[in-house]
């Protein structure tokens, strides 16, 4: 990839600042497969003038020069979809089909959700005989993460775009060459020089130097709380806008109406998909004491069901933990698990057998959990299962909303009606009613310590939009 070695800036690949690098790592055999440039200060400056500049006449072009840009982006996005694929697979562990599946894929849907949506989307009208205008925030600063690289990329790009606003992408340092490859499609799209701009790079540096910046009207972000709170502190004194789609420990209440053997078994799956690297992952199955050791049983049997190896390998159903850091996280919380007097029921520490080499992780399911514990509070980020015990529909409830998140939530029944009642109680962004799909459409974001502000479809493009109210006679 010859564009490893350079940033994106004003619509030319240029090189870094400085001759710090950073190296890739396969997390399944734990070999560089890569290096990139380590930005500094001086790269973000470079490349905010470069957005500021461009916004001047971005921020004013036409709802139609919008949709065939994005029109030609998807078309480009098209052709390197498998390129994309196999690189997310390398560079974060994905198994394949999951890379093909759902991580391209869910990129390239942020895309034609967005199109959609810009096609139908009024930026002018009256309202009280008031003239109430939709207008660009401006420049947008965007850190994103490593566990769902192309569907965090292209949300916040698609809705930038759309919105008409100029950008500068920082990507996670640890999924940095899809990036690359996306800043490719964006140019070969000819999205207009500084509309678009990437520097790589750490956090503390570049993420800083974003969140701090002047000429930044907004910054969108999706990480870990800590790291969240940590760019609206930075953000602060400039007063710009913060958008944070940030952490998760979400509840799946099986309600005992529902199929319990199919219920538990699809919250199992669901929160290992992704090697459970997913901020909305229902981490925390609620089932009620009666059918509580059935629930057991069949979470059991879909773990041990649960292969785990290289992305490449048929059959695989989770690969490893995308880094050497948030792996030897995951081992703490599974002996903390184990230390505070959960019930290991399946997995546990160390590697699955036969895999010596990678951030491989065995599928865990800790029973008779309390939600006081450690491993019912903190997001473990792993392929982890906390099966908690409920003696009433309040009490679940109860348990559901007793913590410091509220990304999503996920309710089981036979009964629809009765899961949506269920479904309105929870203080939660997004809830999932017997497995229905998320929808790339839907609004996305937390309560409480999960964020704010909403992302993807119409939500994620009123984010990069400012209110004018034109007040005549």
């Amino acid at each position: 990839m010859e564009n490893q070695s350079k940033f994106y800036i004003n619509g030319a690949w240029v090189n870094p600042m400085s001759s710090e690098t950073i190296e890739v790592i396969n997390p399944s055999d734990e070999s560089v497969i890569g290096t990139i440039a380590a930005g500094t200060k001086e790269d973000i400056d470079a490349a905010v003038a470069a957005a500021s500049s461009a916004f001047n006449s971005f921020g004013f072009s036409s709802k139609e020069d919008r949709i065939k840009l994005i029109e030609d982006i998807i078309t480009e996005y098209e052709k390197r979809s498998e390129e994309l694929a196999q690189t997310i697979s390398n560079e974060m562990g994905a198994p394949l089909w999951l890379s093909q599946m759902a991580q391209v894929t869910a990129g390239l849907s942020h895309f034609k959700d967005t199109l959609e949506v810009l096609k139908s989307f009024e930026f002018e009208g009256t309202e009280n005989n008031y003239l109430i205008r939709k207008e660009p925030i401006g420049v947008i600063g965007m850190i994103t993460p490593w566990n769902w690289p192309m569907n965090q990329m292209c949300t916040k790009v698609a809705s930038a775009i759309a919105a008409g606003c100029t950008m500068v992408l920082k990507p996670s340092e640890i999924t940095p060459l899809c990036g690359i490859i996306f800043a490719e499609i964006l140019h070969d799209a000819k999205v207009p020089a500084g509309v678009f701009n990437l520097v790589n790079g750490i956090g503390p540096i570049v993420g800083a130097a974003l969140s701090e910046h002047s000429d930044i009207d907004m910054m969108h972000f999706t990480g870990s709380t800590r790291a969240g709170v940590a760019v609206a502190i930075a953000s602060a004194p400039t007063v710009k806008r913060v958008s944070q789609e940030l952490g998760g420990k979400s509840a799946n209440i099986v309600l005992d109406d529902a199929d319990i053997e199919k219920a538990v078994t699809a919250g199992v799956n669901h929160c290992f998909m992704n090697t459970g690297q997913s901020c909305n992952a229902p981490t925390r199955m609620l089932v009620s004491s009666k059918n509580y050791d059935a629930a057991l049983e069949a979470a059991v049997a879909a773990a041990n069901a649960t292969v785990v190896g290289s992305p490449e390998t048929e059959g695989v159903r989770i690969g490893p933990i995308s880094n050497k850091t948030q792996y030897e996280k995951v081992q703490r919380m599974i002996q903390l698990g184990i230390d505070e007097g959960a019930t290991l029921v399946a997995g546990g520490p160390g590697k699955p057998d036969g895999l010596t080499e990678g951030y491989f992780v065995k599928p865990t399911i800790f029973g008779n959990v309390t939600n006081d514990m450690t491993i019912a509070r903190e997001e473990i980020f792993g392929p982890v299962l906390c099966i908690l015990k409920y003696e009433s529909e309040d009490e679940a409830i109860e348990i559901a909303n007793d913590t410091p998140y509220g990304l999503a939530g996920y309710v089981q029944s036979g009964d629809e009606d009765h899961a949506k009642a269920v479904a309105r109680k929870i203080r939660a962004g997004q809830i999932s009613i017997n497995g229905g799909s998320r929808g790339p459409a839907a609004p996305f974001g937390g309560f409480k310590t999960s964020g704010n502000g909403r992302e993807h479809g119409l939500a994620g493009m009123h984010e990069c939009l400012e209110t004018k109210a034109i007040i005549g006679n």
